[in-house]
């Protein structure tokens, strides 16, 4: 992230050398050739340039972040299900959505349920197998 004044200096550089990319770029040693370009397009666009950056502009609505969840919450709880049947968002983003909105669903199961359920039908099961299926501590 670049400061105002860091920003503001490159601009006017940009223009005291020419409009050149690559010696501006050469000179400073620190921005690129897109970040340059987009500061010099809104310093001509507003004859300045802004302070703080804009926060951006959700991706996903509200209404599809509740319809997310809802199908995840009436499909068995599954994530891949769910980005599969909708198209959208990623892993990441259904994840954080889910860890937000049922909190319980935090903790990882993976092999608990197979372990418990071999225990409650009283399966008998060899040893090395049932030390392969305890559930691990993460």
């Amino acid at each position: 992230m670049y400061s105002y004044a860091d920003r503001l200096r490159a601009v006017e550089l940009y223009l005291r050398l020419g409009k050149r990319l690559n010696a501006t770029i050469r000179q400073l040693g620190y921005l690129t050739k897109n970040a340059l370009k987009g500061w010099y397009r809104e310093y001509v666009e507003n004859r300045d340039l802004r302070v703080q950056a804009v926060a951006r502009a959700p991706k996903f609505s509200e209404a599809q972040k509740q319809a997310a969840l809802e199908h995840f919450r009436t499909h068995d709880r599954y994530i891949s299900a769910t980005m599969r049947a909708l198209g959208y968002p990623g892993r990441g983003t259904l994840t954080a959505w889910v860890r937000e909105a049922f909190p319980e669903t935090r903790t990882s199961m993976v092999g608990h349920c197979i372990w418990v359920i071999a225990r409650m039908c009283g399966r008998l099961v060899s040893s090395d197998y049932a030390v392969e299926m305890k559930p691990h501590n993460r």
